[in-house]
């Protein structure tokens, strides 16, 4: 018996176009994309069955087994005797698919009996598993060749369906429901798995062949049938690069924020200059996901010179700590070799591979080993110095990770199975306090970074929990003293956390150009007001005329506007109408032959109904009072359909905020300072009194609408602010601008113990070396 894709997919019957409950304008335009589809796909199914015999028959021909061979021909004769219904079902699915866009997806629909519904759970087939990995696959590499035409049409879908925008997976022409489609109607074949692998492959080499190109095709038709036909998408920046956030003066950081009437109509808000990377991290805004690596480790010069000055630092403790030893006959005792101390943590390490024992420290380490070293050679036996800096230092840094990490978490875990292996190699390389990239510390900082304060708590990420526990498995059985076995671990770890971050990317990208959209198209009704202003100049309508403009006719203009911009014919033409429909509307004028049916032209075109759009059209046209043509729907019936209908943008306006006082020199400071840094930087919200705070990045703001974006370390959108109140908030120092130098929390760990070692030495803080 054949699986199925998904057991929970619920399939509509079929419905065709010309009887779904569409708009006219809409049915005609997925009645030609519908035609485009299956004139492709019509050809490609019959190529794509075609081969599969082909291939079936090779199989049979090649096998040894008469049973086997049986069996292929067997498959071979279902699949002659019914091919002919394949594509057929095919295209009715697609139809289906097309025809209910503006119907609740059906996974919608039974979310709520697959909470909690445990009569229904079952053991899944292997054959199950392995089909949806397959067909997933397949739709995967198809989503990612076809990644920006594919965004584009689930924009213009979004529009069809009168939704937001679809992304790959629910667009009905996406790779995903194409793959659904072709398991449903596979099902006619009556093929064993084996035989639907085989097929699917065949599907994935020559139905979607030409996949990337069909898409394209179908948005240069919806483009024709003035779906968004101006869309297009202008990245914002290549890849987060660090950026200078030192605060500039509003006029020389942005003069796009100036006075509105210095810039264009319909010029949308633009991002900040990128600053020079060579300034001080410190003076530098974090924009880089999690997994991102930097630029590399510094030269061969500066880190001799950031290890020069940590043995400094190391130096001044050690005489410091000295003068204040009062026992001085700690100094008779002999010193372990480096060697002896490394062998002696490698017993503690074998020890760790199994379960974990109690919590310790870097001091219970240290206190073990100088136990373990007096019953070896019967007498008291310390550190050298150079081993003593270490244990301190890597002590250090571990309090400081500690510090930053929310309690039982996976990462505090292991982070103490890390001890040993860590301790053993820096006492072998040094430079692992000093060099960023250092696969041990690239490793320390992945495994930190996941228990982090300010990530988000219901954040878990299965797959990542298994790439660090493998990753600290295979350092702790393998670590002998040879750095590749960090190398070998951290490798497929940090391949996945590189994933993770072009994922979070990808998704913010979109959240972006939704948010862009919003601000094309307030910017266009605040244009439209300006233009039916302009048109009546300061005359007086009669209020229910007046409010016909304002809401049915201005939904004319925004649409025109967002379809062919404000220098094309079709907005001087609307413009021109404009004027004279304020014209009849005071009675100064007596209306052209034919305006009211171009007004029901362009009212239909933006979705009112034949009768709604005639109705309007005649009080527009008629002016004042003067209906007069046995219209049965009353001005009354009239208004509460238009009260009962969505006005086109709503969501896209901000909400309007309650008056607030005027910012201080503080706030005004913050706000001027916050329209300059970088899209990506990432900011720390704090939660409540004790101080916890939690990560959040700016995707995106809009000097137009003052609004501002924020996303998480996946990319999900999180909130949507004015920049007024998120500067308010960083003047009581309640959101602040990560720095570059902590962004990531094993940076912030490090400053944090090079700072203890300076205050104990009592050195200035300029000595920023070792920073990452």
């Amino acid at each position: 018996m054949s699986a199925r894709l998904d057991p929970n997919t619920i399939r509509h019957p079929h419905r065709n176009l010309a009887s779904a409950e569409l708009p006219r304008r809409v049915r005609a335009a997925l009645e030609r994309l519908y035609a485009l589809a299956s004139d492709s796909f019509g050809r490609q199914l019959e190529t794509m069955l075609t081969e599969f015999e082909q291939q079936l028959f090779k199989l049979a021909d090649q096998a040894r087994n008469p049973a086997l061979q049986a069996g292929y021909f067997e498959t071979l004769r279902k699949v002659r005797l019914h091919r002919a219904q394949l594509a057929p079902r095919f295209m009715a699915g697609l139809e289906t698919a097309l025809a209910t866009i503006r119907e609740p997806a059906a996974e919608d629909a039974t979310e709520a009996s697959d909470h909690g519904d445990f009569d229904d759970l079952r053991l899944v087939d292997d054959a199950e598993v392995s089909e949806a990995t397959v067909l997933a696959g397949i739709a995967s590499r198809h989503e990612s060749r076809a990644g920006l035409p594919l965004l584009l049409l689930g924009q213009r879908f979004g529009v069809l369906a009168g939704a937001p925008a679809f992304d790959a997976e629910r667009l009905p022409v996406g790779p995903h429901r194409l793959c659904l489609l072709l398991s449903e109607a596979g099902e006619v074949l009556q093929l064993e798995q084996e035989a639907r692998l085989l097929l699917f492959q065949c599907f994935n080499s020559h139905a979607m062949t030409g996949y990337a190109q069909l898409v394209e095709a179908m948005n240069a038709m919806l483009a024709r049938e003035n779906i968004l036909p101006g869309l297009s998408y202008v990245p914002l920046r290549t890849r987060p690069t660090a950026q200078d956030a030192a605060p500039q003066p509003a006029a020389q950081a942005q003069p796009q924020a100036s006075d509105a009437g210095e810039r264009p109509r319909n010029a949308p808000s633009s991002p900040p200059g990128r600053a020079d990377e060579a300034a001080p991290a410190s003076e530098r805004p974090h924009t880089r996901w999690w997994g991102e690596n930097g630029n590399g480790s510094g030269s061969a010069e500066e880190e001799k010179a950031a290890l020069s000055m940590l043995q400094e630092l190391l130096s001044s403790r050690r005489k410091a700590l000295g003068s204040l030893r009062k026992d001085p006959g700690g100094g008779n005792q002999a010193p372990l070799k480096t060697p002896d101390v490394v062998a002696a943590l490698g017993s503690q390490q074998q020890m760790e591979s199994g379960d974990v024992q109690r919590p310790r420290t870097i001091a219970d380490l240290k206190q073990a080993l100088l136990a373990q070293s007096r019953q070896q050679h019967g007498q008291a036996m310390r550190l050298s110095s150079e081993d003593e800096d270490t244990f301190e230092l890597l002590g250090l840094l571990y309090t400081g990770i500690g510090r930053e990490l929310r309690e039982g978490t996976l990462s505090s875990n292991l982070l103490e199975r890390l001890q040993v292996p860590l301790l053993r190699l820096a006492l072998l390389d040094r430079a692992f306090f000093i060099r960023s990239q250092h696969p041990a510390r690239q490793l320390l900082s992945a495994v930190a970074e996941a228990g982090a304060k300010w990530m988000d708590e219901d954040g878990s990420d299965p797959r990542l929990e298994r790439q660090l526990r493998e990753a600290v498995d295979h350092v702790v059985q393998n670590f002998q003293g040879d750095a590749e076995v960090f190398e070998a671990a951290n490798q497929p770890l940090q391949n996945h956390l590189q994933l993770m971050a072009r994922k979070a990317e990808l998704s913010e990208r979109r959240h972006v150009e939704a948010a862009r959209g919003k601000e094309k198209l307030v910017m266009a009704k605040r244009r439209s007001g300006e233009a039916i202003e302009q048109a009546l100049a300061g005359r007086e309508l009669p209020r229910f005329l007046r409010k016909l403009l304002d809401q049915a006719w201005a939904d004319v203009l925004t649409l025109t506007l967002l379809r062919h911009g404000e220098d094309s014919q079709e907005w001087q033409q609307y413009a021109g109408m404009t004027s004279l429909l304020a014209a009849t509307g005071i009675g100064s004028q007596k209306p052209p032959e034919g305006l009211d049916r171009q007004v029901e032209q362009a009212l239909s075109q933006v979705g009112y109904h034949e009768d709604e759009a005639a109705q309007i059209a005649r009080h527009l046209t008629t002016g004042r009072d003067e209906s007069g043509d046995g219209d049965p729907a009353s001005r009354t019936e009239l208004t509460m359909k238009l009260k009962a209908r969505a006005r086109l943008g709503d969501d896209a306006e901000p909400p309007k905020a309650k008056p607030l006082a005027p910012r201080n020199p503080r706030e005004q400071a913050c706000y001027e300072h916050l329209r300059t840094l970088p899209f990506g930087t990432w900011m720390e919200f704090v939660l409540n009194q004790q101080g916890d705070v939690v990560r959040r990045r700016i995707a995106w703001f809009s000097t137009v609408t003052d609004r501002v974006l924020f996303v998480n370390q996946r990319g999900q959108r999180i909130d949507e602010q004015s920049l007024d109140h998120v500067s308010r908030l960083m003047a009581q120092d309640q959101v602040r601008v990560v720095s570059a130098d902590r962004g990531r929390l094993v940076d912030r760990a490090w400053q944090a113990a090079l700072g203890a070692l300076r205050n104990f030495a009592g050195m200035p803080d300029q000595l920023q070396g070792a920073a990452p």
